[in-house]
């Protein structure tokens, strides 16, 4: 079809949408052709009750991978066809079971030519195909099962929106945007301290004339994140990676990521040894981009933060 050349691979849920219709149209058909009086939408239902016998709607559901609403609605039809005997009292009083009624099972066994055709016809398909549908579907469901598609294009917009991104070294025009993206943060978790107005209201006396630098991410040359690295007086000529905010409009792009990755490269071309930080646990999306970036957790190190509960390092030299 010339609809699915233009749109290409973006149309697949169309698309299977259209095979299902066309598929789900001779399964009426066949059901026709075979005398079974058997809705097409019924099947996975009936094949796991004739198959395994009584069950409970939450057990089929489990096994079709159905919502229960779906398989009760499903129960409802097929009793009212004279095909299931629901809410049937098993061995165990407290399970509500449903199993095919006598009519059910006589269907059962009047539809087992069908399923030999439909099996045959299928195989035939599959020989005069250039691909097995059967087998990549089988693979499809289980790609899908560890990523949803949903996920993968989530996933596939971070890295495009974050090739836009642009990180670059501080400059006086940036002071306003260091201040305030880290200052919004702040104060909606916790409260601002000294040691964050020495940092946020000096910047230069505070950080870069000690040593320190900061850089800021770029987004259509906006600045919506910012990063530290305060020089540390110790022997390993450390840095402590600190102040790093990003805007709220521009999360999902990766740019904590992309902070992260250029400050541990400019405290590597620095000659530091290792990178030390302080947070708290309270900041979950924080936490796991700093164990993703390589940080590991350490204790005993004094904080004029409050609001630390949490301090981390990352070795350099490994």
């Amino acid at each position: 079809m010339d609809l699915f050349v233009r749109t290409g691979k973006i149309a697949l849920g169309s698309r299977l949408r259209m095979l299902t219709a066309k598929v789900t149209e001779d399964a009426v058909k066949l059901y026709e052709l075979y005398g079974v009086d058997l809705a097409p939408k019924w099947f996975p239902v009936f094949f796991v009750l004739a198959e395994d016998g009584e069950k409970t709607i939450t057990e089929i559901a489990g096994d079709i991978g159905h919502s229960q609403p779906s398989v009760s609605r499903i129960i409802r039809e097929m009793t009212a066809a004279g095909l299931v005997q629901a809410n049937r009292k098993s061995a165990d009083k407290r399970r509500n079971v449903v199993a095919l009624s006598p009519k059910g099972m006589a269907l059962n066994d009047k539809i087992k030519a069908q399923y030999t055709d439909v099996d045959a016809a299928i195989e035939s398909i599959i020989s005069e195909a250039r691909y097995n549908l059967w087998e990549a579907m089988e693979e499809w469901e289980f790609l899908l099962e560890q990523r949803s598609l949903f996920r993968r294009v989530q996933e596939q917009k971070k890295l495009r929106e974050s090739r836009d991104v642009e990180i670059v070294d501080y400059h006086e025009r940036y002071a306003h945007a260091f201040r305030s993206l880290n200052e919004e943060w702040i104060s909606t978790y916790f409260e601002m301290e000294e040691a964050d107005y020495k940092a946020l209201d000096h910047p230069r006396e505070y950080i870069l004339d000690k040593g320190g630098k900061i850089i800021v991410a770029l987004y259509q040359n906006e600045p919506v994140g910012v990063c530290a690295l305060i020089k540390m007086n110790d022997p390993d000529h450390g840095f402590e990676l600190a102040k790093m905010a990003v805007s709220p409009k521009a999360q999902g792009k990766s740019i904590g990521w992309l902070l992260g990755q250029a400050a541990i490269q400019k405290a590597r071309e620095a000659g530091a040894s290792r990178l030390y930080l302080e947070s708290n646990t309270v900041l979950k999306p924080a936490i796991n981009l700093y164990y993703k970036l390589g940080f590991q957790k350490v204790v005993g190190r004094w904080t004029p933060y409050k609001r630390c509960n949490i301090q981390m390092e990352l070795d350099l030299e490994n």
